[in-house]
């Protein structure tokens, strides 16, 4: 793996997004942000763990909680490759991540600004702050590339 200490989080995201690829998963990366400094950095593990839970942004979220310790993640940030799903927009909202950015819209399991827009609904009691488009086409590419390999 390249160094990653001149990347921007985003950067490193797409970073473990190939990877992931590189692996046949599902090519999403997730960084998580605490006090300006990345703590984790991980990427989807459906196909290795065999667990259809395994999205990115849910392990990048386990493995915050356990590196801040808090049981919250208020000060934190999440950079993602890819709209969250409903399942990581919940994760999300009951961390209480203060900020998500992401790559690519996904217009058929994204519940950011597609779909169910989970944070809009009344029954989700955390907003974070959202920064949609950040290296979309980047993004978008790596998704692209590995689903028309795939068909």
């Amino acid at each position: 793996m390249k160094a990653t200490n001149n990347l921007s989080p985003m950067q490193q995201a797409l970073q473990l997004a190939q990877e992931a690829a590189n692996n046949g998963e599902v090519p999403v990366g997730a960084v998580v942000v605490h006090d300006g400094k990345v703590i984790v950095r991980v990427a989807n593990q459906m196909k290795q763990l065999a667990d259809p839970t395994a999205h990115a942004e849910m392990l990048a979220i386990k493995e915050a909680l356990d590196v801040v310790g808090t049981g919250r993640l208020a000060e934190c940030d999440l950079y993602v490759t890819l709209e969250p799903c409903t399942m990581c927009a919940g994760a999300i909202a009951h961390a209480k991540l203060r900020r998500v950015y992401y790559g690519a819209d996904d217009p058929k399991g994204g519940a950011v600004d597609n779909g169910v827009r989970f944070f809009n609904q009344p029954t989700c009691h955390h907003q974070p702050e959202i920064i949609a488009g950040l290296n979309e086409s980047e993004s978008a590419k790596l998704l692209q590339q590995f689903f028309l390999e795939r068909r």
